[in-house]
């Protein structure tokens, strides 16, 4: 890694109304925002080689804290060089915390004031994850972007639970500052974003920035949304909760989603995205395409030789008929998981570049006016 290059810096090149475009520079190269991070839950992108998923226009990919703990381990990561090199992914990684995954396994573990103690769900051993051990994970694996370790609850549960959860991780994410800076020369080349909590309550949101704003972070992280209050309820919250947070840092919302919340949440301000559903539809037949999600199961498909997208110009749409994929989902073969999931990255990475495009061209809004003319219109 060229020394010469800026540890973190983030510049906005063009807004249009809330929507904003720009870059985040970084040792391991340089990020587009908005940008939209691939999932490599278990260092992989699900059925996908990592110069595929480069191919497809991603800058960033995301790794998990959590899985990799357990499997293979943090420091069995190290010894090998870690998960840039693990992987073969040399380009920048972010690393969630770990929390997201702890709320999921509410009857695994218990919550304490010093961090979550958690039972594996793969073998049942017992564990314990503090802000501390977070970021020592998180070093280990050599990440680029740092998320600080937080607890993410249901937006349903009673308001004292959400104040006092959200209260618990602001002082986690002073914790993880500490643990963070700490870390000495991976603390030197590496970037560390805090997460506003606060469910769908604007004043508790509000509350959890002021907090994360006086600790400092680099970047900030919108969590506790995409956690099944739908989205009319999450553009609600994004109507607000962006524009609480720093204007000269990236906005990253976790966890987001469809290409529909896509647009909504640049709309809203937003610069940073990660979700599973573009390689958890393709392994399960679905794919995104500009006039719609596409069900490939659907026996309708079964003699169209046209791509999957007319619009698309990924390595599937340019090669390969709606047909053939339908026939490969129904068949079980390996293949449709894989073509139709390097589709859906490659559709991910041509609506974010799309989004870019607009607002450096001022008609954001008639984009996405567009945008949801021809995606809305109906399920095909």
């Amino acid at each position: 890694m060229a020394s010469d290059k800026p540890r973190f810096r983030f510049t906005v090149s063009a807004t249009d109304g809330k929507a904003r475009t720009g870059q985040i520079e970084m040792r391991r190269g340089t990020i587009r925002t908005p940008a939209f991070m691939p999932v490599g839950t278990a260092a992989t992108v699900k059925a996908m080689k990592v110069e595929d998923v480069r191919a497809s226009g991603a800058d960033i990919i995301l790794g998990n804290t959590y899985h990799l703990m357990l499997r293979p381990g943090a420091e069995r990561i190290a010894r090998l060089g870690g998960l840039h090199e693990f992987m073969r992914w040399h380009r920048p990684i972010l690393t969630d915390s770990g929390g997201y995954q702890v709320m999921s396994l509410s009857d695994l573990r218990k919550l304490t004031e010093k961090g979550v103690e958690f039972r594996s769900h793969i073998d049942g051993s017992k564990h314990m994850l503090t802000p501390e051990r977070s970021m020592e994970i998180q070093r280990l694996l050599g990440s680029d972007i740092v998320m600080a370790f937080d607890e993410c609850p249901r937006a349903d549960r009673p308001m004292k639970e959400i104040a006092e959860s959200m209260e618990l991780s602001m002082r986690w994410a002073k914790r993880s500052r500490d643990g963070f800076d700490s870390g000495q020369e991976h603390a030197a080349r590496s970037a560390l974003f805090g997460i506003q909590q606060g469910a769908l309550n604007e004043e508790l949101r509000g509350q959890s920035a002021e907090a994360l704003r006086e600790i400092e972070f680099d970047g900030y992280a919108i969590g506790g949304l995409a956690v099944g209050e739908g989205q009319e309820a999450m553009f609600g919250v994004l109507d607000y909760a962006p524009g609480m947070l720093p204007e000269d840092a990236p906005r990253y919302l976790m966890g987001v989603g469809k290409p529909d919340d896509l647009v909504g949440a640049v709309e809203r301000g937003v610069d940073m995205f990660d979700c599973v559903l573009p390689t958890r539809s393709g392994r399960n037949g679905q794919g995104f395409t500009w006039s719609g999600p596409v069900n490939l199961r659907n026996a309708k498909h079964k003699e169209d030789t046209g791509p999957l997208d007319e619009r698309c110009h990924c390595p599937t749409c340019t090669n390969y008929s709606r047909a053939y994929l339908h026939h490969l989902h129904k068949s079980g073969e390996i293949l449709g998981a894989m073509l139709l999931t390097e589709h859906n990255i490659w559709f991910y990475q041509q609506l974010m570049q799309a989004m870019r495009d607009a607002i450096s061209a001022g008609a954001f809004s008639s984009f996405a006016k567009d945008f949801r003319r021809d995606y809305l219109e109906k399920e095909k």
